[in-house]
């Protein structure tokens, strides 16, 4: 990427949120922005963003830039300071600049590179329990983990066989087991470390089976059993294995979905198997664990929401305005309140993202246009019917009218 990029761009950022352990192991080869003995771009500047608290040992909002001066060009460090200081506080937070200085001294080999490697074993060894479960049901066990067809048998083993390639590697055995089709090879890498689980009920192509698990009721199913999940999407849910987790605590969550299958197959009452859940939403109180979750398949199936979704995205976006613009209108109180059967051609003042997949939709001052306004007027509709499992939009405001109805609207430039 660096070279490609290199003299065809002046900044090359790479946002490395989730991948701040990389570069303290071997494992991770080149899949990274930045290391010891790689050859620095001749021309372009690099920058990395880091979430240590994602990853290291940082406390909540500690946060890495590192910057990586190019052969010809240096970073001017008065300007890039006056920069950030637009960004930060005159009263910073001394234990966040503390704990950034611990997590970045935690990372020096030889011990940064064993915390590291047990990361990665953790995770594996999550993975070969899960693949030994699925080989003694069978048929009868639902939940996989994506990833590589084949991984070692112990230890680390190497990282080649995490290394994503492309539609021309098809017709060797094992190395499409990602699904994504056309893709550049030897580009996209993943991280043994973060691991998605996939429920039944939707296959790659975006076809909807008879029956189905959506991953949201699972999660709550775990979160009553003392396993919270980083992120959950239509059927499947992401967990990860980071810088000094307690050993076999992969156990809590593979003896929690044991439970869960046992639930299903004799569809225990809601009462019983989520009771907290029940006590907030007691619609489903009479309800089996098996009928919910057909329950929520057959609308996801119903409104096909894998395809509302990805056509959503790939529909032609029209920029109105420049972002900062249409920005600039709510500090102005330049803006209208509109209703979703209204937002057709209108432009918005924030961010519109709807989680899952958590990316963002429109920026300021594009254009909404009937397949984003069709996508939210399903929002509106599946979160009336299935209250508890809610579509979360952020940039939707929501408000309750005098008919106790909940109605959505999106803050946009006024006419």
């Amino acid at each position: 990427m660096k070279k490609l990029l290199d003299g065809y761009v002046e900044n090359i950022h790479f946002d490395e949120a989730w991948l701040p352990h990389a570069a303290f192991h071997p494992f991770y080869g080149s899949y990274h922005a930045m290391g010891k003995k790689r050859k620095r771009p001749k021309e372009a500047m690099v920058y990395s963003t880091q979430s240590i608290h994602k990853l290291l040992a940082g406390i909540s909002q500690a946060s890495h830039v590192l910057v990586q001066d190019s052969q010809t060009v240096k970073l001017d460090k008065h300007l890039f300071n006056e920069a950030y200081l637009m960004h930060t506080s005159t009263s910073p937070q001394y234990s966040i600049i503390a704990s950034c200085d611990v997590a970045a001294a935690m990372m020096e080999p030889p011990g940064g590179t064993a915390l590291v490697e047990e990361s990665i074993l953790e995770a594996l060894d999550f993975r070969r329990a899960m693949r030994k479960v699925d080989d003694e049901y069978g048929q009868d066990w639902w939940f996989k983990v994506w990833g590589p067809d084949q991984i070692v048998e112990e230890g680390i083993g190497r990282a080649d066989k995490w290394i994503l390639k492309g539609e021309a590697a098809k017709a060797k055995a094992g190395v499409n087991w990602h699904g994504f089709g056309k893709m550049a090879t030897d580009f996209n890498m993943l991280d043994p470390i973060k691991a998605t689980i996939v429920t039944p009920g939707l296959d790659l192509s975006g076809k909807f089976a008879k029956q189905g698990i959506p991953a949201s009721i699972v999660t709550k199913f775990l979160a009553e059993h003392g396993v919270v999940v980083e992120k959950t999407g239509l059927y499947s849910f992401f967990i990860m294995f980071t810088i000094g987790i307690t050993k076999g605590r992969w156990n809590s969550m593979l003896t929690a979905l044991q439970q869960f299958k046992d639930d299903y197959a004799k569809n225990q009452p809601m009462w019983r198997v989520l009771p907290e859940f029940v006590q907030k939403y007691p619609r489903y109180e009479k309800m089996g664990l098996a009928d919910l979750c057909q329950h929520v398949h057959a609308l996801y199936a119903k409104y096909d929401i894998a395809r509302l979704t990805t056509e959503m995205y790939l529909s032609d976006l029209t920029p109105a305005m420049k972002p900062s613009d249409a920005y600039a209108h709510i500090a102005l109180r330049k803006t209208e309140r509109v209703e979703i059967d209204h937002l057709q051609g209108r432009i918005t003042v924030g961010l519109v993202t709807p989680y899952p997949p958590g990316i963002p939709l429109l920026i300021p001052g594009e254009v909404f246009n009937k397949k984003i306004v069709d996508y939210l007027k399903f929002a509106r509709e599946f979160n009336a019917l299935c209250p508890g499992f809610e579509t979360d939009i952020h940039g939707l405001v929501e408000e309750e009218g005098e008919d106790g109805k909940t109605r959505y609207y999106a803050d946009c430039v006024r006419n």
